[in-house]
């Protein structure tokens, strides 16, 4: 019912109807090759016995960028605490070792010797420092620079001042290092190419006479990817004249776009096609191939800068056989309405059914009266919707 309104997309619907009926016959019929790439880009890779771990320590900045978010805020919390921890426990023991402590002690017990110390004129290496807890205050106050009068080091202990100069430089590189990371986190390349979409489904079907692989890509922001370039690779179990088995034989695919080359102006959502000649991967497909038990998944990347932020974002995703349309094609999504292009995203990854052959590229290349028998299909051209403005008076 909510399907038919338009509230929640049919297909929706559907799948959630599939999944509460437990039918586990369907799902063993139903089992698919696995995934190289995802279709939200992430790769289906697990790493497995890695026995030189140290290698990862050799680049720490790394590291910690790559950690997920509660693992970074647990080590940028710890690495302060452990840096305040650490010094205090070092004032603590500079004012033991010049007795700062036992003064203190023989201060809070007796007030009327002085008020700036004993009778003897004691000057301690850091004042108001009388337990732990002072030295630990103490320590933060140093290293994040917030002092409130009460305590500070007098010039009686050469080493206090030393250790006061090295917690300030420890204090100001895990500063550096620990805010670039939280920098780097939030501003990771990915984030940008959650708003590159490609479309759901693939399609194979006719244009200019031949049959072409499409898919249809587009960017939901305002802002701009420049120099944005697309390729596509065939992802498929192989083996050589050796014998040699190749689980995973990454082979390029030419592919074509309407402004040329591999750049692309992804202004509005463009259709990246294929032709399928005697070059591609895919010369000896047919409709027949494309089921969830063929070993086939074509890889889609696309590259290019942030206007924005000037960061190289990358975007991917992949079609198995299965999510292939045969003898299909993109709707038009470009309307021309009161002087501009708008862009309809509802109808992004919709397809209409088109005469195509239900034949492989090298059986159409081979026998040329094929295309004779096929009717033609209408041309597709941008909508153009003009709005009929009533006069606002009229002249008696």
């Amino acid at each position: 019912m909510l399907s038919r309104k338009g509230i929640i997309p049919e297909e929706y619907v559907l799948t959630r109807l599939a999944e509460d009926v437990p039918d586990h016959t369907r799902y063993r019929a139903r089992e698919r090759r696995a995934r190289f790439v995802g279709k939200n880009g992430a790769y289906n890779v697990a790493h497995k016995n890695i026995r030189e771990q140290g290698r990862f320590l050799q680049d720490v900045f790394t590291t910690l960028v790559d950690l997920k978010w509660p693992h970074t805020l647990l080590i940028f919390t710890m690495s302060f605490l452990c840096s305040w921890l650490l010094f205090g426990m070092v004032w603590w023991l500079i004012a033991f070792a010049h007795g700062d402590l036992d003064h203190s002690t023989r201060l809070q017990r007796d007030p009327g010797e002085g008020t700036m110390g004993a009778p003897d004129n004691f000057v301690p290496c850091v004042t108001s420092i009388h337990s732990f807890t002072s030295a630990f205050l103490f320590s933060i106050e140093v290293q994040v620079t917030i002092g409130f009068g009460g305590r500070m080091v007098t010039e009686e202990c050469p080493a206090a001042i030393l250790v006061l100069i090295v917690q300030n430089i420890v204090g100001l590189v895990i500063n550096a290092i620990m805010l670039g990371c939280i920098f780097m986190k939030t501003s990771q390349a990915h984030r940008r190419a959650e708003t590159l979409i490609f479309s759901k489904h693939a399609v194979i079907a006719l244009r200019e006479g031949k049959l072409c692989f499409m898919l249809r890509v587009g960017d939901l922001r305002k802002s701009m990817i420049i120099s944005a370039t697309i390729r596509m690779q065939v992802v498929k179990k192989t083996a050589s004249l050796e014998g040699e088995v190749v689980p995973l034989n990454q082979i390029d695919i030419q592919m074509e776009n309407p402004v040329g080359g591999n750049s692309i102006f992804l202004v509005s959502p463009l259709i990246i096609y294929h032709v399928i000649d005697k070059n591609s991967p895919l010369y000896d497909i047919s409709p027949m191939n494309l089921h969830h038990h063929e070993d086939l998944e074509i890889i889609v990347i696309l590259e290019g800068v942030v206007e924005t932020t000037g960061i190289t974002t990358q975007a991917r995703t992949s079609y198995l056989a299965d999510e292939i349309l045969w003898g299909q094609r993109f709707v038009p999504i470009v309307a021309e309405e009161d002087g501009r292009y708008s862009v309809d995203y509802s109808k992004f990854g919709n397809t209409v059914k088109v005469p195509t052959p239900s034949c492989t590229a090298r059986q159409l290349e081979e026998d040329k009266s094929i295309m004779d028998t096929m009717p033609l299909s209408p041309k597709c051209t941008i909508k153009k919707r003009s709005v009929k403005l009533k006069p606002k008076f009229t002249i008696s």
